[in-house]
């Protein structure tokens, strides 16, 4: 049996599959805010709670924001700051008592979908995150690509490609820098953009309602948002070259991203033809728990060096 856990900035949720990808077990929890003791305390309870209804020791994975770095083992680049400098893993791995795997959200939500989801078979698979943030992660043959520096996908923290001269020079970045793809693409950025057209703050899927009803404001900012994705996975798609990318996110649940997307990238992308395919999730918003549990199962046969 193995336990997944998804440590996200609002909530934390604990799922159990068993060895065919069954789930038994699930549950969430509040993430507490800026507390990390208390954010240890919360996955101990859950992964004590799905192993009691195991009945069995489990493997543990964990996906995260952020990263670990390899220069220190402490956490880096995550949006739940909290965690950052942290030794989150050694932490965990002395409460619960076993190894730990732990990776980047995105990371999980690549895994999960190369595994057994929308993108099962392909052999490089560029999974994306379009929320709050905007990240992404790399499965190459069934394996997550890390990194030399623990950044493998970090799409959300480059420039916006091949930018309009409107567009410069861009929006300022938690990260430090000006017009980060993440800028553009989250959630929080399609609101602003809105916002600044109409003066209006309205939910992204309130946005995408509008356009659909034909509101002339939110159809330009939905297509704006098109193109700028087109262009930044065109980007990607010239430089890895995957298979198949699949979206997730509460930006992935804009169906018409699957049609006008790959309509668009073919303008950025250096090849007379594209074959990369564009997915939904198939496990959805299960996706990146469900990513979480599969790397505890592979570091549960293949140690603590994982991969």
């Amino acid at each position: 049996m193995h336990i997944g856990i998804d440590l996200g900035g609002t909530k934390t949720e604990v799922l159990l599959l068993n060895t065919h990808g069954q789930e038994t077990f699930r549950k969430r929890l509040p993430t507490p805010q800026g507390q990390y003791a208390a954010i240890l305390h919360t996955i101990q309870q859950l992964v004590d709670e799905a192993e009691q209804h195991a009945g069995q020791p489990c493997s543990v994975g964990i996906g995260t924001p952020g990263a670990i770095s390899p220069a220190t083992g402490l956490m880096k680049n995550s949006n739940s700051v909290v965690l950052n400098g942290k030794p989150l893993r050694t932490a965990l791995e002395s409460l619960l008592q076993r190894p730990v795997r732990l990776e980047n959200d995105a990371n999980c939500l690549a895994l999960s979908e190369a595994t057994d989801g929308a993108a099962a078979g392909a052999a490089v698979v560029f999974g994306v995150i379009v929320g709050t943030g905007t990240g992404a992660g790399i499965v190459v043959h069934g394996k997550v690509l890390t990194g030399a520096n623990a950044i493998a996908g970090e799409w959300g923290h480059n420039p916006l490609p091949w930018p309009e001269p409107a567009e410069l020079p861009g929006k300022a970045c938690y990260c430090g820098k000006h017009g980060c793809i993440e800028t553009w693409l989250s959630g929080t950025g399609f609101q602003a953009e809105y916002q600044l057209a109409t003066g209006t703050t309205l939910a992204a899927a309130e946005i995408v309602q509008l356009a659909t009803a034909g509101d002339v404001i939110a159809e330009q900012c939905l297509q704006a948002y098109e193109e700028r994705m087109a262009k930044s996975l065109a980007h990607v798609i010239n430089i890895l070259d995957p298979d198949v990318i699949v979206l997730g996110g509460g930006m992935s649940n804009i169906q018409r991203l699957y049609t006008n997307v790959p309509q668009r990238w073919g303008n950025y992308v250096f090849s007379d033809q594209v074959n990369t395919r564009l997915v939904a999730p198939h496990f959805g918003d299960s996706s990146g728990v469900r990513g979480a549990a599969w790397l505890g199962a592979n570091h549960h046969r293949l140690g603590r060096n994982g991969y």
